[in-house]
């Protein structure tokens, strides 16, 4: 990847980081009036709705080498890693702190690198592996969590964090095969689907037809933000880029959510850092940085 277009790739990493991160208090917000699983169906049907009208346009213009079962699949799996990834942080959190939850989600960053390993032979470069490191070490302070033990929740979290990578991961090994627009819409009516089950099964769904809940203006700006900002539009950019940069890089881009969720909950409800959790944003972008940062000793560029 050539210089110009590495450093506009990792800017829109960037920036759905961001994204994901500032819409945090949104989300809180919203899902203290409709249940968890509800809220996700809605909001991803709502951005799958909003990409089936150009389908045809994309079908046409980017052909796929898979077949019509394959790419369903492929669609459906990364769904499926994404959904999982929702589910297990929701129940974590009825065992855990948030704080340990959010630290335990966050190891995907660490995770990545090895799955991407094992799955797509790609060996991270020794840079990207300090730069992991550094973030793994920001994200443990930023989270402030005491992990001398260890209950259901904790354990549910890490497999979250498995899951959030598996996503990550596979995303690259598929990016390459089809329209980046077909795989995310298959992926977000997936997770649309399997958490319109999930609320079916564990929460009182009837209340997203009561007027009176579904039509609050926290709901609705939450519906709209993250439908079409945090999730069509994240994850259509998040495939495209996927195919010409590797898996621990987006991972370790999108270590940053947490600070970006830090800044919002100061921006909304003026909750300040303490100086642990100062430096462990300081980290997380450092080790970020590390990456960029065009060291006298790197003779090539990093390669998918």
């Amino acid at each position: 990847m050539v210089p110009k277009t590495r450093w506009l790739s990792d800017g829109i990493l960037l920036l759905i980081a961001a994204i994901w991160g500032l819409t945090f208090v949104l989300i809180q917000n919203a899902i203290a009036t409709i249940p968890p699983f509800s809220f996700v169906a809605l909001r991803f049907s709502c951005a799958a709705l909003l990409l089936l009208p150009f389908l045809g346009k994309q079908k046409s213009a980017a052909p796929t080498t898979l077949s019509r079962v394959h790419l369903l699949m492929c669609g459906g799996l990364l769904g499926f890693f994404l959904f999982l990834g929702y589910a297990l942080q929701t129940f974590s959190l009825l065992y855990t702190t948030s704080g340990k939850s959010g630290f335990l989600t966050g190891l995907a960053v660490t995770l990545v690198p090895l799955l991407a390993w094992l799955i797509l032979g790609t060996r991270p470069a020794l840079l990207a592996l300090i730069g992991v490191g550094v973030a793994t070490v920001g994200l443990y302070l930023l989270a402030f969590v005491d992990i001398s033990t260890i209950n259901p929740g904790d354990v549910l979290a890490f497999f979250c964090a498995i899951a959030f990578g598996l996503q990550v991961v596979y995303t690259g090994k598929f990016s390459g095969l089809a329209s980046a627009h077909t795989l995310v819409l298959i992926q977000l009516s997936t997770v649309a689907v399997l958490s319109a089950i999930a609320a079916l099964i564990f929460e009182p769904w009837q209340l997203i037809f009561q007027h009176s809940i579904l039509f609050q203006a926290p709901v609705i700006i939450a519906l709209i933000v993250t439908a079409v900002f945090a999730t069509a539009l994240a994850y259509l950019a998040q495939t495209h880029i996927q195919k010409f940069t590797t898996p621990t890089r987006v991972a370790l881009i999108f270590a940053t959510e947490p600070v970006f969720a830090a800044l919002a909950d100061y921006l909304w409800h003026g909750t300040t850092l303490g100086l642990r959790a100062f430096i462990g944003c300081l980290l997380i972008l450092g080790g970020t940085l590390l990456t960029e940062i065009k060291w006298p000793w790197r003779t090539a560029p990093e390669h998918p």
